[in-house]
């Protein structure tokens, strides 16, 4: 199937929806994201960059996301994004971390840490899918390069 409008599109929609969410609520309740940031087990130092990084990326990965050409990009991203996201959740989960505040947007601050999880996962599994549509071998992208290459191909050559 070399058209995969749909898939992608509903993959990215999902995942813009979740970022743009995200990283414009962390913005919009700055001092409250900074405190959540403050209250984890990192230096201070660390949180405070992480307060301005962590939305800034969010919003950052949803735009490429709506780009065609940076799509790819936007997929492989939120991939790091959401699995740097997991593993802390999971640490969280499983008892690793002393301190357990979340710094999440809206819906997700309702959730318990293993709907957390699974939520992510949910949403990772998006970014898994739209990155492999998106990619040369599902792109039609080499057939497209191959054809090219015939067609300028001298014809004393074969």
């Amino acid at each position: 199937m070399k058209n995969r409008t749909l898939p992608t599109t509903a993959c990215s929609s999902a995942l813009i929806l979740i970022w743009s969410y995200a990283g414009i609520e962390k913005l919009i309740r700055f001092e409250a994201s900074k405190h959540a940031f403050r209250n984890q087990t990192f230096p201070l130092e660390l949180a405070d960059a992480l307060a301005i990084w962590v939305p800034l990326t969010e919003i950052l990965l949803a735009v490429f996301l709506m780009i065609p050409l940076l799509r790819w990009w936007g997929y492989l991203g939120s991939i790091m994004l959401l699995s740097v996201f997991n593993t802390y959740i999971g640490l969280i989960w499983v008892g690793a971390v002393p301190r357990v505040p979340c710094n999440c947007a809206g819906l997700l601050e309702s959730l318990d840490w293993a709907s957390h999880f699974w939520v992510n996962w949910g949403f990772l599994g998006f970014a898994l899918a739209g990155l492999i549509f998106t990619g040369p071998a599902f792109s039609g992208k080499r057939e497209e390069i191959t054809e090219c290459n015939e067609k300028i191909k001298p014809k004393n050559q074969m």
